[in-house]
């Protein structure tokens, strides 16, 4: 059981982290806000977490100044989130994934309706997209997009209302991935790790994967069943005109079932470290879509753990480490398992889902301080891997 900070830990770690805030008022509430979060039970509401730190009665009201209206850059801030985390944490891997935030009303900024699988309902709720660095234990939250649908792309009334910058626009999931993915690339100082990413059903998968391979990123992506693919030609095949690939178009999951290359059984380490073996179902495969056509481009190995009979089929994943070996494979499949977990433990511990703000700005802001809290909690013990951190 990981103990809470000290008050001297969390100023040391303010102090580094939010830095790039102009102010030292400003970086006097975060310090607030963060030691609130870390020590507050129950649901965190500013006037709850304002009443754990100090006993003014208007400690609530900065509390939300600081958080949805104070003007804060949170980019360099998450920067040297990164920086701090990676001097505590060696990733092995970068994981992309969604996190569905629950919302009543209409007037949270990016709420819309959707439907959720783990529900089984359509929800109310904002949508963020995560970046999270992790190893096979931890998986730590440094930085966030926010699914911007519908009017909230378009409509000028809800777009002054919450604050949202003129140069925000809708952008499909795989590309607040792809931004994701090139922050990391220019502030990291770890060695380049694989990107996992899981996106729900988006049918754009085949896009994100050339995306990441035209930044030299080894990725392990999960995919839709009706992804639509080609398998790949030997090499003892003619060329189809033009350079273009050809062949019959099966999706992801009809290529397995009737594709040229064979189910394979191998071993493979399970999620406690013991012996199991997997029965692998493997091809190689072209995605094809509107962007993929007339344009010549790599094959990529797509898999799945084959499901035990009467147990429902697995999830499909899209590699480019076509020679990398299976169980290796699986080991980065099952670290989504763990940014989830942390997702779930912001929202139980840190109060992801109590924000009561509406702003575009202070939805980056809070998530910004609570990804922070996260980190804090779950690395200040942790020794430095790295000198002069």
């Amino acid at each position: 059981m990981v103990t809470l900070p000290s008050d001297d830990t969390v100023s040391r770690f303010t102090e580094r982290v939010f830095d790039p805030l102009a102010r030292a008022d400003q970086r006097a509430w975060a310090w607030r806000y963060l030691r609130a979060l870390l020590s507050t039970p129950g649901k965190k509401s500013a006037r709850r977490l304002a009443a754990s730190v100090s006993a003014s009665p208007t400690a609530a009201q900065a509390l939300h100044q600081f958080v949805n209206v104070s003007p804060w850059d949170w980019t360099p801030v998450r920067e040297e989130l990164v920086r701090w985390t990676e001097r505590r944490l060696a990733p092995q891997a970068w994981v992309v994934d969604l996190a569905v935030l629950p919302k009543r009303g209409e007037h949270s900024c990016g709420v819309h309706r959707r439907f959720v699988a783990a529900a089984g309902r359509v929800v109310t709720c904002q949508v963020g997209v995560g970046a999270f660095l992790a190893t096979e234990t931890d998986a730590v939250p440094v930085d966030w997009r926010l699914q911007l649908p519908g009017a909230w792309g378009k409509d000028p009334h809800r777009r002054r209302r919450a604050r949202i910058p003129d140069d925000v626009r809708f952008r499909p999931p795989e590309r607040h991935a792809l931004e994701l993915v090139d922050a990391l690339a220019a502030v990291s100082r770890a060695v380049p790790v694989p990107v996992v990413a899981h996106l729900g059903a988006t049918p754009r998968a085949g896009s994100l994967a050339r995306g990441l391979a035209a930044r030299g990123r080894d990725f392990v992506l999960a995919v839709p069943d009706e992804l639509r693919v080609r398998a790949a030609r030997s090499p003892g095949h003619l060329p189809c005109p033009r350079g273009e690939e050809c062949g019959p178009v099966y999706t992801a999951r009809g290529v397995l079932d009737q594709g040229p290359d064979p189910l394979r059984t191998e071993e493979a380490v399970g999620p406690v470290g013991r012996e199991h073996r997997a029965a692998v179902a493997t091809a190689l495969v072209h995605p094809v879509d509107r962007l993929s056509a007339g344009t010549p481009h790599r094959a990529y190995r797509l898999f799945t753990v084959r499901p035990e009979e009467g147990r429902p089929a697995s999830q499909l994943w899209l590699t480019n480490m076509t020679h990398a070996r299976t169980e290796n494979l699986l080991a980065l499949t099952r670290l989504l398992a763990l940014s989830r977990q942390a997702t779930r433990r912001l929202e139980d511990e840190l109060g992801l889902l109590d924000f009561e703000g509406r702003s575009y700005p202070g939805w980056h802001h809070h998530m910004t301080l609570v990804s922070a809290a996260y980190a804090l909690h779950r690395l200040h013990h942790r020794p430095c891997l790295a000198v002069g951190a």
